[in-house]
């Protein structure tokens, strides 16, 4: 079970809508990136048309750190190419638009995977931000704990 979370950044997520080609879908979704802060425009917003692209404010989400997730942050962070996992849950087809609900992002490598198993759910890595990592990267410095491994030893009845 997961501790409280100690910090939380608040971030913007921009997705991107382009057509498809294929005669079983309308549209292909992803997130791009995200934001740092929150916008002022609403979610959802059109930012960008370009060809058959089109760019959205999909809304705001918090990042939050937990002290008991440190050493994945650590592995995303020195992995070189640091990501963020956004996850946009299909909206039903009846629904209006938008066609996606924003669930969370999230800087934990271990949450983002287990992520990926939630059926229809969309998930994605998007690059993070500097100001970003550097947040995580000063939670690490102030909550981190190496833990050491030890093998526990097997007790065997005589």
């Amino acid at each position: 079970m997961r501790s409280t979370a100690l910090a939380r950044i608040v971030v913007g997520v921009v997705v991107e809508r382009r057509k498809a080609r294929s005669p079983w879908l309308d549209f292909l979704w992803r997130p791009v990136s995200v934001l740092v802060g929150t916008p002022s425009a609403v979610p959802w917003t059109r930012i960008s048309e370009e060809g058959d692209a089109t760019t959205f404010y999909a809304g705001e989400a918090a990042i939050e750190l937990h002290r008991t997730e440190t050493a994945n942050y650590r592995q995303n962070l020195s992995s070189g190419m640091p990501a963020l996992w956004v996850v946009l849950r299909p909206k039903r087809a009846n629904s209006a638009s938008p066609a996606f609900e924003l669930l969370v992002v999230t800087a934990d490598p271990a949450e983002g995977e287990a992520l990926t198993d939630a059926g229809n759910d969309l998930v994605a890595t998007v690059p993070m931000p500097a100001a970003i990592r550097e947040t995580i990267d000063g939670f690490n410095v102030e909550h981190h704990v190496e833990r050491t491994f030890s093998k526990r030893k097997r007790e065997h009845n005589k």
